[in-house]
Formats: C-alpha cells, structure tokens, sequence
C-alpha cells in the first residue's frame, strides 16, 4: 500500500495517511506528532508537515 494523505484528515490528511500507511489509529499519530512537536520547540513540527503536506500524494 503505498503512503497517501488520508481523507480522514483534520487539515491536509498526513498524519491520517501516516496512519493508514503503517495501520495505526489515526488519532494515536496525531498525539504523537502533537506531543513531538511541543517537546521540540514547535517549529520543526511544523516545518515537517509542510513538507509532508507537499510530498505525499493526495489521496484518489
């Protein structure tokens, strides 16, 4: 299966389409990614879903 954002998706998906990808409860990456970003300042967080929001496909 290959990684695409999801249509579960709060804003653009990728956290979803993570979750997916690796068969996951969407909303355990989401606390991840949440508590991640907090524990490294925020803006790398960020940063990363951008980049992320631009690389993985949309979903079909």
């Amino acid at each position: 299966m290959p990684l695409k954002r999801s249509r579960n998706s709060m804003i653009a998906g990728v956290c979803g389409g993570i979750a997916e990808w690796l068969g996951w409860d969407p909303t355990i990456v989401r606390i991840g990614y949440v508590l991640l970003s907090v524990l490294s300042a925020a803006f790398p967080g960020i940063l990363v879903y951008i980049i992320l929001w631009i690389v993985i496909p949309p979903p079909d």
